[in-house]
């Protein structure tokens, strides 16, 4: 059985080779995240045909707009049941819109990106903040708790700060997640499998370690089972 903790990222360039990898991976993954690359594309409608295979979907879209276009946008995806999660720039008037969005269709969980993986203390004293990593991830799971959220995305390194400040019941999802075998490529603040779950992760996010081996479904059995000697999956 697939682990539903494991979201294997699309992060390909159309849906012809997105298919392809779901195709090799079979039945070892339930659960595929479809980014900004393959929205260029088709993604939306590759969303909704795993979801009718009865697949799950992440649509990592992180929209960030004024609060009514969002509002609008969080709408249009809740009805279109093609999304089990759906990511939002972690600002409080994104997230509060987003939440308005989605009533009605409360089995849409929606998560607010905190800080991109691909960020250090250094890059975010150039974009200007007056924080480092670790206390703007802080200063935005509170926002998220207080908007609403069903959770948030955050590197491995701030899994446990927010599990920390979220408590049990809210959904840390991270990416940056690199098995010990893996090249680290462009993220700046990667773990393993094991330390993201031991730190708090209920989700991790895979995408190249997968996408790009030569035997991808080798490579999800080699990941799960280390996330299963760390913690046990509860299905």
């Amino acid at each position: 059985m697939a682990d539903p903790r494991l979201i294997v990222a699309l992060d390909v360039p159309t849906r012809g080779d997105a298919e392809a990898v779901v195709e090799r991976l079979g039945d070892s993954v339930g659960f595929y995240k479809i980014g900004l690359q393959l929205l260029a594309g088709d993604g939306m409608a590759m969303a909704k045909d795993l979801k009718r295979r009865g697949r799950q979907v992440f649509l990592d879209w992180k929209l960030h707009d004024i609060g009514a276009t969002v509002e609008k946008a969080a709408a249009a995806v809740a009805a279109s049941g093609a999304a089990d999660l759906l990511t939002v720039h972690a600002e409080p008037q994104v997230m509060r819109a987003a939440v308005r969005g989605r009533a009605g269709a409360g089995y849409m969980r929606i998560l607010g990106v905190t800080v991109l993986t691909s960020l250090t203390d250094e890059d975010l004293k150039d974009l200007g903040y007056g924080l480092g990593v670790e206390a703007l991830v802080e200063r935005r799971v509170r926002q998220a708790v207080d908007a609403g959220l069903d959770g948030v995305v955050a590197s491995p390194h701030e899994a446990a700060l927010a599990r920390r400040v979220a408590g049990k019941g809210f959904l840390v999802v991270t990416p940056g997640v690199r098995p010990g075998w893996a090249k680290a490529d462009d993220q700046a603040r990667a773990l393993t499998p094991a330390e993201a779950l031991a730190a708090g992760a209920t989700h991790l996010v895979v995408g190249r370690p997968i996408t790009a081996a030569n035997d991808p479904r080798g490579a999800v059995e080699r990941i799960t089972d280390e996330m299963d000697r760390a913690v046990p999956a509860l299905v």
